[in-house]
């Protein structure tokens, strides 16, 4: 048996550490660039999971509920706030509604509050504005209600007063068919 002499045992040993650099560097490569992939299937997957439960808040909330649920409610606050008005009126004038000096009979049946070109309906602007209430609310889904003036307005509320003297004020609900208050 013959002995190799020790400089081939150097050139071998730096041979196989080249190659082993080489593949290590390369297995290195190939790790990067699949965690690379591996993080955008991460974010890939983590966006989906946001949409999903982005779709189940959105059902479970029920926006288009949820705005016609804040439209009675205002329908509710402005009905209330016509009748205090109605009701300070009546109660600075001793029982009697006022409108310029001259006492009114409120309809005992359901009238529109409004007073424009069409002459339909009750004029309540004259009797509570600016006095008792700085402008007329109107209700918020209405296409016909507006207010510009006490001269020109269509709430798109409804006054009544019954045999009893009791006063309502009620408006068409989205989600509460009748919203009404009576006094």
């Amino acid at each position: 048996m013959t002995e190799r002499p020790f400089a081939h045992d150097v050139y071998l040993f730096l041979y196989v550490l080249v190659i082993n650099e080489v593949v290590f560097w390369r297995f290195i490569a190939i790790v990067n660039a699949l965690n690379n992939h591996i993080h955008t299937l991460n974010i890939l997957v983590v966006i989906g999971i946001i949409a999903v439960l982005a779709a189940i808040v959105l059902v479970a909330v029920n926006p288009a509920r949820q705005f016609k649920l804040a439209r009675d409610t205002q329908r509710t606050s402005n009905v209330a706030a016509i009748l205090n008005a109605l009701g300070q009126n009546i109660s600075e004038h001793k029982g009697s509604l006022t409108c310029n000096g001259a006492v009114v009979t409120l309809p005992n049946t359901s009238t529109v509050i409004r007073k424009d070109t069409t002459g339909i309906g009750f004029d309540l602007g004259t009797c509570l504005v600016p006095d008792y209430i700085s402008s007329l609310p109107y209700d918020p889904a209405n296409t016909e209600a507006f207010y510009n003036s006490a001269e020109s307005y269509n709430t798109g509320y409804f006054v009544t007063q019954d045999a009893n003297g009791r006063i309502t004020i009620n408006a068409n609900g989205e989600l509460t068919p009748s919203i009404s208050t009576t006094r």
